[in-house]
């Protein structure tokens, strides 16, 4: 026995079953043995006569063919398959062998039909063969519709509804009468879906995708057996899902299939938390908006635009260089696949440019080929249906428009002719007559919409089946440009929301890139080096402070420094070391402390500058108020300067802390400063990589900052300009009480330019961190050891050079009276005043002798022009000029000349 016979054994243990039955009975282990119809028989392939009489079982995946005899030709299926549940396909239509039907006795039922073969989507190029392939098929089949015969009458709208509308004329008020109207493109089968309505017509489209053809208002005969457009959409928003993706742009046509399919996606993308950043549209040039694409940074761009204006689209997308690792293109599926290799006068990119720009894009599309092969109604596979097609096409088919929707218009005949069947009485009920139609019969149309509405069968494309709007239910197929060809990478099906992924996308990264560009956000910190070094000078200085207050302190005995107000220099000393204290705050930023502790690191910087400019410049000013308003005075304050009470200095000083504390109280407590961020323009890395930077920095502000500043700026500021004016009124005063007010002067002078010119300039660089630091610090550092410096230094020099050290107990036990004491003090001023008179004396003989030397160059050139005169005889004095003065006197600042 054949080795086939041993393979099937396994299956011959199970007896015959009942004689006569078309339905076996159901067996795990394959699918009994059926009878032939009557005057017909089965062909058992790989089987002998002999061999099928052995055998009771066949096994599953296994083909029985029905053949008639004579001139029969069998009505039902031809061919039947064993499935793995124990049945036959398709054992609710029956197989029968019928007498052929002469063509010439068949009736014609016609067809018209518009295909683009050229436009927007030129897919009349391999729908047209299909159609007339499927025609062919189905007037061979004596099971449908074996009382007509199908034909087609068909123009070339070339996807253009003003085409289309002549041709619709055409169609409709020239015979014969047309039983059913087949556009094209969406564009013409909505002018043609909202026409036929009032001609009673159905209309089944082969390859429009407009959502819009869904309104079964607008279009209530319309069928399509192109799934609408927005079944692309759950694909999309599936695979934005997948590959994390939460911003995307938009470029389309302005047609209403692409506007209505946008606006479906907004919705979809919307519901799963996905943005649409950007939407761009375009009539006929689409170059700004390209642009304007790569002016806003889209990286994940679908876009909806027919296969002509999409050779537009990527030759701008080359020229913008919107393409590459940084970005993926969604495109429609169902464009050639050579549709960027082809020659287009309208754009100016070569086959190579084009090539680079598409690369890596995916497109989503309909399952248009049945991916299972199958076997369909019309007994061929998706394989063999192509193989077919293929030789009828005049060109290659990635060189045809329409390829890949070809299966859809062959499936859309099938749906026809089975409709018809059904309406006609094919099916074995009785019917209508189908010769009967006519533009005003609306029995027969709603005969045919319920037919249609109901289909349901196994088509090239794969399962055929309408939903309630008369669209197509379908897989959708992903596929990617990889090296120049589209290669499948998965499939998804939105009504069980199931993604089947092979994992063979490519991704010129290596990875998918960011919808966006990756923003990082980096904090700009401080110059370590810089806030090092000013820290250093800092805590110097606060050394130095510390030095000058020990020194005043211990010395306050000394009367040369009880002269110079030594408590008011203290609190100077004081002043300056919180000022001094205050630039550590100043510096630290995130690089050095956490969120959370910014705000008291912002009151610090706060506290420590008001108080310390309160204290340090205070002092000073409450010293040079006093010598103003005592010294400036000539008569009425004559008294005051006999002697001064300490505590209206004390009690001026604390005013003006007060005032400070009051104010930065207020502060606190209404608006505190808190930390807030200041963000910068983004900044490209040099490396090549997909990121931005984008600079922040850290700033201690409130919500009325500018206010607050206003105010503390605003009299502290006065208080400098005060200062100022009043260092200079009172530059030429001399008193014993306060002996160091030209040095608060000179001091007064450095701390308030300082101030006046570092506050605005500050202000000003306040966004670049180093500068206003620097600027910041050594302001504060610079006036505090100028005032130190000028304060204390010269007080130490005089104690240290001139051994000043005794105290007035000291002096008073040397002399043994305090009065002796002040004798000695009187003595020493008159010493000095007698040494300025004699310097004033000395320059005053100077000029003296010169008068003199001159008197007698003018007496000498006289006598030369007048000679003497001879004695008087009375006796009298000679005339002439009086004799030049020989003594001068002083008294006081005057000088008088004394003659002979």
């Amino acid at each position: 026995m054949p080795l086939l016979l041993l393979l099937l054994a396994p299956l011959f243990l199970r007896p015959l079953g009942a004689g006569g039955a078309q339905t076996p009975n159901a067996t795990s282990e394959g699918c009994q043995i059926i009878h032939p119809p009557w005057e017909g028989g089965i062909r058992y392939r790989g089987l002998t006569r002999d061999q099928v009489k052995a055998i009771n079982f066949l096994p599953v995946d296994y083909e029985i063919e029905y053949v008639c005899r004579g001139e029969r030709e069998v009505v039902g299926p031809k061919v039947r398959k064993c499935l793995a549940n124990g049945s036959w396909t398709d054992m609710d239509t029956p197989s029968r062998c019928v007498n052929r039907t002469p063509h010439s006795e068949r009736r014609a039922v016609y067809i018209g039909a518009l295909f683009p073969m050229s436009g927007g989507w030129p897919g009349g190029q391999a729908c047209q063969p299909a159609v007339e392939m499927a025609l062919e098929d189905v007037n061979s089949r004596r099971d449908i519709l074996p009382d007509y015969e199908l034909k087609l009458i068909h123009h070339d709208s070339k996807c253009d509804p003003g085409q289309a509308t002549k041709y619709l004329y055409e169609l409709l008020y020239n015979d014969p009468i047309k039983i059913i109207l087949m556009p094209g493109c969406s564009s013409v089968s909505t002018l043609v879906a909202e026409a036929a309505r009032m001609w009673n017509l159905i209309v089944l489209s082969y390859g429009s995708s407009s959502p819009a053809l869904s309104n079964r208002q607008r279009f209530p005969t319309f069928f399509r057996t192109h799934p609408s457009a927005t079944l692309h959409n759950p694909t999309r928003v599936k695979l934005f899902e997948k590959w994390g993706w939460k911003k995307i742009a938009t470029i389309q046509q302005t047609t209403e299939v692409f506007t209505s399919t946008l606006d479906d996606l907004e919705e979809r993308v919307k519901e799963a938390g996905i943005e649409i950043t950007f939407r761009q549209s375009f009539f006929s040039d689409p170059a700004v908006p390209v642009k304007n694409l790569k002016r806003q940074d889209a990286r994940i761009i679908v876009g909806l635009f027919y296969e002509t204006e999409a050779r537009k689209v990527f030759c701008e997308v080359y020229k913008e260089r919107l393409f590459g690792k940084k970005y993926v293109w969604f495109l429609i599926g169902w464009y050639a696949d050579n549709w960027f290799k082809i020659y287009d006068p309208s754009i100016n990119c070569t086959v190579d440019e084009m090539t680079e720009a598409v690369e890596g894009h995916i497109t989503t599309e309909i399952v248009m080929l049945n991916p299972a092969n199958t076997r369909s109604i019309s007994n061929m596979t998706s394989q063999e249906f192509v193989e077919k097609l293929t030789k009828r096409l005049k060109r290659h088919p990635e060189e045809t428009g329409g390829f890949q929707e070809a299966p859809l218009a062959y499936d859309a005949i099938w749906a026809l002719a089975l409709a018809l069947n059904k309406t006609s009485g094919g099916g074995g009920r009785s019917g209508v007559r189908l010769e009967d139609f006519n533009y005003n019969n609306q029995t027969i149309t709603d005969q045919i919409y319920r037919a249609m509405n109901s289909s349901s069968f196994e088509g090239v494309s794969g399962h055929v089946v309408f939903d309630a709007s008369g669209s197509r239910m379908a897989w959708t197929l992903i596929e990617q440009l990889q090296g120049g060809s589209y290669k499948k990478i998965g499939y998804y099906d939105s009504t069980k929301d199931d993604l089947s992924w092979s994992k063979t996308d490519k991704w010129i990264g290596g990875s998918p890139p960011a919808d966006q560009t990756l923003v990082i956000k980096t904090f700009r910190f401080l110059s370590q080096k810089l806030f090092i070094s000013v820290s250093v000078l800092s805590s110097l200085g606060i050394v130095l402070a510390v030095v000058c207050l020990s020194f005043n302190i211990y010395n306050s005995h000394v009367r040369y420094i009880q002269n110079s107000q030594p408590n008011l220099n203290n609190l100077t000393a004081v002043g300056c070391s919180l000022a001094l204290a205050a630039v550590f705050p100043l510096g630290l930023d995130g690089y050095h402390i956490g969120r959370n502790q910014f705000p008291f690191v912002c009151q610090a910087r706060l506290w420590l500058l008001g108080l310390g400019f309160s204290l340090g410049y205070g002092s000073m000013f409450t010293k040079i108020w006093w010598v103003h308003t005592v010294f400036t005075k000539k008569e009425e304050k004559k008294e005051w300067r006999k002697t001064l009470e300490p505590w209206k200095l004390y009690a001026t000083v604390g005013l003006l802390v007060g005032m400070d504390v009051l104010t930065l109280a207020i502060w606190q407590i209404v608006d505190p400063l808190h930390r807030t961020i200041e963000t910068f323009a983004k900044e490209e890395p040099k490396e090549d990589i997909d990121v931005s930077i984008l600079p922040q920095l850290e700033h201690c502000s409130s919500r009325k900052m500018n206010t607050w500043l206003g105010i503390f700026y605003g009299y502290k500021g006065l208080l400098l300009l005060l200062g100022i004016f009043l260092a200079y009124e009172t530059k030429s005063v001399s008193t014993e009480k306060i002996n160091d007010h030209r040095a608060v002067g000179m001091a007064i002078y450095n701390v308030a330019v300082l101030c006046l010119i570092t506050a605005p300039v500050t202000m000003i660089l306040s966004s670049q961190q180093d500068a206003a630091f620097a600027f910041a610090s050594l302001a504060i550092v610079f006036s505090s050891y100028i005032t130190l410096v000028v304060l204390f230094v010269p007080k130490m020099r005089r104690l240290i050079t001139r051994g000043e050290w005794q105290s007035e107990a000291q002096d008073t036990m040397k002399t043994g009276s305090s009065t002796n004491n002040n004798e000695e003090e009187k003595s020493r001023l008159l010493e000095k005043e007698n040494r300025e008179l004699e310097k004033i004396i000395a320059e005053k003989e100077e000029r003296v002798s010169e008068l003199r030397h001159q008197l007698q160059s003018r007496q000498q050139l006289r006598s030369r022009r007048h000679p003497p005169t001879p004695p008087d005889p009375s006796g009298g004095l000679p005339r002439g000029p009086p004799e030049p003065p020989d003594r001068l006197s002083c008294d006081g600042s005057r000088v008088h000349l004394l003659y002979k």
